[in-house]
């Protein structure tokens, strides 16, 4: 199981980064004509929260790859004993392969619609349809639970550290958006938000 997730793990990410951020980016750039990455880079609120994005997923990217050269350091470090289990291991592979299909419907179902960041210099659509029937978030709730499945596969400090940061700070971008969206749409995006939670809806 060990050399299992210490190839599985950097491969998920690689692949998930350049699926669901690389290639769907270049597609919807080619749609709409600009790069849908707008996250401010100035020094506000808004750009400090993008930064931290950047760090975070470099870091994130750091820590996997040295998994994958470095197996005997980096599994024995932080490790969280308690939790290592094959059956929590099956379960995190599990969550991690799904929230990875979820995220790229999601992108997709967005169509030109979907950005990186809030863009204030095209309105996009109100995507209510699919999956957005369920989650006003998504994308968000996918990249959480696939940190989930992360921290399961791989139960160290580390791993959670990244579920809590990431967790914090999609936090802070959805209200960021909710505010933009009720500027950009008004009582239609009232309605939606009635009916639809922001993370999940079971009925």
């Amino acid at each position: 199981m060990a050399d299992f997730i210490r190839f599985f793990i950097p491969f998920y990410f690689i692949i998930f980064f350049l699926v669901s951020f690389v290639g769907i980016s270049y597609k919807v750039a080619k749609q709409i004509g600009k790069n849908p990455n707008v996250l401010p880079k100035d020094d506000s609120a808004y750009g400090l929260v993008g930064l931290y994005f950047k760090l975070v997923l470099f870091a994130l990217f750091i820590y996997t790859i040295l998994l994958l050269f470095f197996p005997k350091d980096i599994f024995s470090a932080f490790k969280i004993n308690v939790l290592e289990y094959d059956l929590f291991q099956y379960t995190g592979i599990i969550l991690m392969i799904v929230a990875f299909i979820w995220v790229i419907i999601a992108q997709l179902q967005m169509k030109n619609s979907w950005r990186i960041g809030i863009d204030n210099t095209m309105k996009t659509d109100l995507i209510i349809h699919g999956l957005f029937r369920f989650s006003r978030n998504p994308i968000f709730l996918g990249i959480t639970i696939s940190l989930v499945g992360f921290f399961l596969v791989f139960p160290t400090v580390i791993a959670l550290a990244f579920l809590l940061t990431g967790s914090i700070l999609m936090q802070i971008q959805i209200r960021l958006e909710e505010e933009y969206l009720l500027k950009e749409h008004g009582q239609i995006y009232v309605t939606y938000k009635k009916k639809v939670k922001r993370m999940l809806s079971l009925y």
